[in-house]
């Protein structure tokens, strides 16, 4: 697949946070790569340099956004940790394929008060990773919600209570 291809080759580093939130002490910098599934769009950003780059973060916002819609919403910045934590357990760079992020409580659908409604949630696959390894190392971190959803070969993450289910 050509798209699964381009994540492969993806270049993304950084040191990352500790699974319980706490910055490594040597952490300065920290990357993201994503590509948006569904437009195309690509980024491979440094997010984090000493603090979260304010700039950077508005960027990863706009690839987010609700393709719906066009509405972009602010998302947490840890919920870009989440995911780079989540490479990191692969001893992989942070390269994520994203089905969705935010969704505006105007699109059909929605759950009105879910975390995708706030910045706060993503459906995403890796490159070269299958989607069950992905929820299981996802869920070994215990840093927020883990949905493993089989049918359709995605991975829910976000920065709610821990839990895990199926789809």
């Amino acid at each position: 697949m050509l798209i699964g291809g381009a994540l492969a080759g993806i270049a993304a580093a950084g040191l990352l946070r500790s699974a319980r939130g706490g910055a490594r002490a040597e952490s300065t910098s920290r990357r993201i790569a994503l590509m948006n599934l569904h437009t195309g769009e690509y980024l491979d950003i440094e997010y984090f340099r000493r603090g979260y780059v304010s700039d950077a973060l508005a960027r990863v916002q706009e690839l987010l956004r609700d393709v719906r819609t066009g509405e972009a919403h602010a998302i947490d910045p840890h919920l870009i940790d989440y995911l780079s934590e989540v490479a990191a357990k692969f001893g992989k760079q942070a390269c994520f394929g994203v089905i969705s992020a935010f969704r505006s409580p105007a699109s059909a659908g929605v759950a009105q008060h879910g975390l995708h409604t706030q910045g706060r949630a993503i459906d995403v696959r890796m490159a070269g990773i299958d989607c069950a390894d992905l929820a299981a190392h996802a869920g070994s971190l215990q840093c927020g919600g883990v949905g493993y959803y089989r049918a359709s070969n995605f991975v829910h993450l976000d920065t709610g209570a821990f839990r895990i289910w199926r789809g």
